[in-house]
């Protein structure tokens, strides 16, 4: 009888699910509080170069070998600049544009694109049930977004020039979520393979940085510091082994229901922490992608087994 393949509900998934959701719902808020002195630039290279000897360090506690082979290596550089330089540096300048509100209601956009691109590479199968619960929470997401434009005091070039910089960073992130699904990301250590890729994405954001604002600036606060820490190592050493392995176990399509829960979190911790108010269309939009998600994820009744064997669910389980 083969192995039953696990879902976003199974206990070994759902728990760093939740963990990752909770930890990224709370860095839009620490982001916002990087903007200021500090190019952007140079506040991704920072938190990337934090992140990556923290995982080179959690490598050697666990005497991981280090070096990867040429091929691995070459991956780990276009999975390092896709995840943590291009999707970083085109959210962090999103909200220089429009608000961190705004920014990650459209990044629970990314499970379109990883649904559609992990079918298309991964041969991910696709359910009725879990397109009509995306969908479902798309439009939820879509009356949260109609919410965060009409409460943003900016101004229409301004909101879809953010827009546009948004989006430019959801598909870096989900083309770089689709790529820990191959067979040769599977094939590397999960820790040294991020451990490379973030050292990559750090070398690449501080070369960015310097040629497009000059030598590297720094704002001597605690705030700052402690955010570029938290944000290095709590919101990236952290998550992305955690938040890969999901993708791993159920594929890209369903790993993205956290980027639909997240702007829920970041709001909730808004309200917390800047007197933000719930209006209609956010509470409305809030309820309809969390049904949407729970249409997506609900088990279905066992199917009968055939000629004694198991039905085989998925190679890759549904995304």
């Amino acid at each position: 009888m083969s192995e039953q393949q696990p879902t976003l509900l199974s206990p070994r998934v759902l728990l760093p699910f939740v963990l990752v959701t909770l930890i990224w719902g709370s860095t839009w808020i620490v982001i916002k509080g990087q903007l200021g002195i500090v190019p952007p630039s140079w506040s991704v290279t920072y938190r990337f170069a934090v992140a990556a000897i923290a995982m080179f360090a959690f490598a050697m506690v666990r005497r991981e070998r280090l070096l990867l082979e040429p091929r691995a290596m070459l991956f780990a550089v276009v999975l390092g600049i896709a995840q943590f330089t291009f999707n970083f540096n085109f959210v962090y300048r999103a909200e220089q544009h429009i608000t961190s509100g705004l920014v990650a209601v459209l990044f629970a956009l990314l499970i379109v694109p990883n649904t559609l691109l992990g079918r298309a590479f991964l041969k991910t199968p696709l359910e009725g049930r879990f397109l009509a619960g995306a969908g479902i929470a798309i439009a939820g997401v879509g009356l949260m977004i109609l919410h965060e434009y009409r409460v943003a005091e900016i101004g229409a070039g301004e909101v879809l020039l953010g827009t546009a910089l948004t989006l430019a960073g959801v598909m870096s992130a989900s083309t770089a979520n689709v790529m820990q699904g191959t067979r040769i990301a599977r094939a590397q250590s999960m820790i040294v393979m991020i451990a490379w890729a973030m050292l990559f994405g750090a070398l690449a954001d501080g070369s960015y940085a310097w040629i497009t604002t000059g030598p590297p600036v720094i704002e001597p606060t605690a705030a700052y510091i402690g955010g570029v820490l938290y944000l290095g190592i709590i919101a990236s050493a952290v998550t992305f082994p955690l938040y890969f392995n999901v993708i791993r176990a159920v594929g890209p399509g369903q790993a993205a229901w956290s980027s639909v829960l997240i702007p829920i979190i970041a709001m909730g911790f808004s309200t917390a922490f800047e007197d933000y108010h719930w209006a209609t269309l956010s509470i409305a939009g809030g309820v309809v992608a969390l049904v949407g998600l729970v249409i997506a994820v609900a088990k279905r009744p066992a199917r009968p087994s055939v000629s004694g064997n198991m039905v085989s669910v998925a190679v890759e389980r549904e995304s």
